[in-house]
């Protein structure tokens, strides 16, 4: 399925407006969680939101004693206060791994006329942002196909992802897929992208990662034109790195057809995830990233959409 032509190609500005507006909208995300049990304040602490008891020094929570309880782990000033009695939970402190794949095949350059940014800009801001709250949780993150694969945490990794998301490499495939990454068995991943090239490419690669044991999600990232189809009349359709070429004297007579096609593709992707555990968000670059990313905070911290 090719992107339709772009326009004139989108001048970039370097790393400032990403890393400024990534820290902008993972920085208003607290209050958006602030109805979630105990996320709103693991978040406002910088913690991840994965919460859960186990060997730690942080305090966690207090519950009611249950049978089998060690006598050592009932507190006994929370007990005096009540009927019941208490044991006092500590946070379990491990971190985990969490892997971004953000593809910038020439396809993701696609931007529609009145469109603020492209497919490939959009989905390195929500990658970028992602990681800075993983990352300021204390957990390891890495991206995919880069030289910052290899998962870390610390400001550092920030530098380089933003570096690495800023950058435009000298050779790049009309359509892209996720590589077959050695996964951190039990990690997480998100993997962004149009999604649109070839079948036989791009799904053996999202079956690797979950046959590897990881969950996560994939973001199909589409400008709006790319699901309306606004063309008519006479018109050349050739993707970004003009390997696909069609020439049409009816364009709007084309409108169904490709519209059935797009719908396949994301039945595909949506039956593929309930397969694999995985789950699937349609993103489009007109919508606010906020709502991607609390989607993908949300999912990546055990929550539901």
């Amino acid at each position: 399925m090719a992107a339709p032509a772009a326009p004139k190609p989108v001048e970039r500005v370097g790393a400032g407006w990403l890393r400024r507006d990534a820290e902008r909208i993972s920085g208003s995300l607290p209050p958006l969680l602030a109805e979630a049990e105990r996320l709103a304040a693991s978040v406002a602490a910088g913690v991840h939101g994965r919460k859960r008891a186990g060997p730690g020094e942080a305090f966690w929570q207090f519950r009611e004693a249950l049978p089998g309880d060690p006598h050592q782990s009932v507190d006994w000033r929370r007990s005096a206060r009540s009927d019941h009695m208490f044991v006092r939970e500590m946070e379990w402190e491990a971190a985990q791994t969490v892997s971004i794949w953000r593809d910038d095949a020439l396809s993701m350059d696609f931007r529609s006329e009145g469109a603020v940014r492209t497919k490939a800009e959009r989905a390195a801001l929500l990658s970028l942002a992602l990681g800075v709250l993983l990352i300021r949780g204390g957990e390891r993150v890495s991206l995919l196909g880069t030289d910052a694969a290899r998962p870390a945490s610390g400001e550092s990794q920030l530098i380089r992802m933003g570096a690495i998301l800023t950058e435009t490499r000298a050779s790049r495939p009309d359509f892209g897929a996720p590589p077959r990454a050695d996964f951190a068995r039990g990690g997480q991943a998100v993997f962004l992208s149009d999604f649109m090239g070839a079948r036989d490419e791009i799904f053996p690669a999202l079956i690797h990662a979950a046959a590897a044991g990881v969950s996560g999600a994939y973001v199909q990232v589409v400008d709006r034109a790319e699901e309306t189809f606004p063309f008519d009349g006479r018109l050349i359709f050739e993707s970004l790195g003009r390997s696909v070429k069609f020439e049409t004297d009816r364009a709007r007579g084309l409108q169904q057809a490709y519209r059935d096609r797009l719908a396949e593709r994301r039945a595909d992707l949506e039956r593929l995830a309930r397969r694999c555990g995985w789950r699937v968000l349609v993103h489009r670059t007109d919508e606010s990233p906020r709502k991607a990313l609390l989607w993908l905070y949300a999912l990546l911290a055990g929550g539901r959409r």
